[in-house]
């Protein structure tokens, strides 16, 4: 506030407060930095100009910067600090412990001494770029992630990091953070988990022309990532035609019925070769099966028939050979009658209670042996005599 005695010596009184600081312009020049309190300066028309910056932003940009450190290094410096970065330098720049900013190479920043204290710690980037892993988070919190590439690699995951279009080394699970200083970082993720591969539908001629489609199923997993990467351009895709070359390979010398009959040798012999080509680039290969064969709609008629006349003649073959067996084991009973009377004897018996279980009423003359030779006169009569 301007006092009497102020507007008679021509002067004004500025007050500045705690969290700013005031730069005095006279004639377009500057002149002093005021700190907080009162000032009083000489009135003099319209050359003097303030201009008011807020120290709690912490940082100071202002065309002013290098006129006050050209005109007023020592004020300057009391009130103001500045950090620069060289090529490939980094650095870390906190204000009481926490990350206020992160310089890039060739940056540079100006902040107010009174607004700190003000810690800056060198970066060198490493050949792989990579951030710290406990800087990782503090970057992020304090939302100062700018200059930082951040690439997560998911369990049961390998990544592969590129710097440059090179490759530099394989990175675990976790959360990865790399500079971003100009040099294009990229990161591959892997799966190295036990994985299936199916292939349907492939259509194979037999040695004997006849072309069927057969279903094949195979489990593998990535052992070498990087082997699977720079070996061929796409392991799963390499390995897709490995087992259908493998296999229209070994199915194609063979005709239908060894194809039907030696299913699982034919696995075995085709599935070594495919082992071991993919164990050439980083590919372990597990179970490979022949799942299905598919033959063509009239072929499966054909085999239904002889599949059909081969049951009817072993059926044909079983049921004479039962036959013999039964005719063999009656004339064996008959020589058994023939020499032993007694037995004889008691299959007659045996016969006259078979006999005896279907009628209501037996009268028996002349005893057994009376019953005996009637029930053989029956037997022998024909229907005209019974008449």
């Amino acid at each position: 506030m301007m006092t009497f005695l102020d507007w008679i010596l021509r002067r004004q009184r500025v007050v500045v407060k705690e969290t700013e600081r005031a730069i005095v312009l006279r004639k377009g020049e500057v002149h002093a930095i005021l700190t907080a309190g009162e000032h009083v300066l000489p009135r003099r028309g319209t050359d003097m100009q303030l201009q008011r910056c807020d120290i709690e932003a912490g940082s100071f940009s202002s065309p002013l910067e290098k006129a006050l450190f050209d005109k007023l290094p020592t004020e300057a410096e009391r009130h103001l600090r500045r950090l620069r970065t060289g090529p490939g330098e980094l650095a870390i720049v906190e204000r009481d412990g926490v990350i206020f900013a992160v310089l890039g190479p060739d940056r540079r920043l100006t902040v107010w001494n009174d607004a700190g204290p003000w810690t800056s710690h060198a970066v060198a980037p490493p050949a792989d770029l990579a951030v710290e892993p406990v800087l990782i988070p503090r970057l992020v919190q304090a939302r100062k992630a700018e200059l930082v590439i951040l690439h997560a690699v998911q369990d049961g995951q390998v990544g592969l990091l590129y710097v440059d279009g090179a490759l530099v080394r394989t990175l675990a699970p976790g959360l990865h953070g790399f500079w971003n200083i100009g040099k294009p970082v990229q990161v591959k993720a892997i799966d190295v988990r036990q994985r299936s591969l199916d292939v349907n539908g492939q259509e194979v001629l037999t040695r004997d022309r006849v072309t069927i489609r057969v279903n094949i199923a195979a489990e593998f997993r990535v052992v070498d990532p990087v082997k699977a990467v720079t070996t061929v351009k796409d392991c799963e895709d390499a390995f897709y035609r490995a087992l259908q070359y493998a296999f229209r390979k070994a199915l194609g010398a063979l005709t239908l019925d060894q194809l039907l009959e030696r299913k699982t040798i034919v696995d075995a012999e085709a599935a070594e070769k495919v082992r071991s080509d993919m164990a050439q680039i980083g590919i372990e290969v597990g179970e490979i099966a022949l799942k299905d064969v598919i033959l063509p709609g009239e072929m499966r008629e054909i085999l239904n028939q002889v599949v059909a006349a081969e049951k009817q003649a072993e059926a044909n073959v079983i049921r004479r050979r039962e036959e013999t067996n039964a005719t063999r084991s009656l004339l064996n009973t008959a020589k058994v009658m023939a020499e032993n009377p007694v037995m004889l004897r008691l299959k007659e018996l045996e016969a006259l209670e078979a006999i005896a279980g279907k009628v209501e009423r037996l009268t028996v003359h002349n005893g057994v042996g009376g019953l005996m030779n009637d029930l053989v006169r029956l037997r022998d009569l024909t229907p005209a005599d019974d008449k």
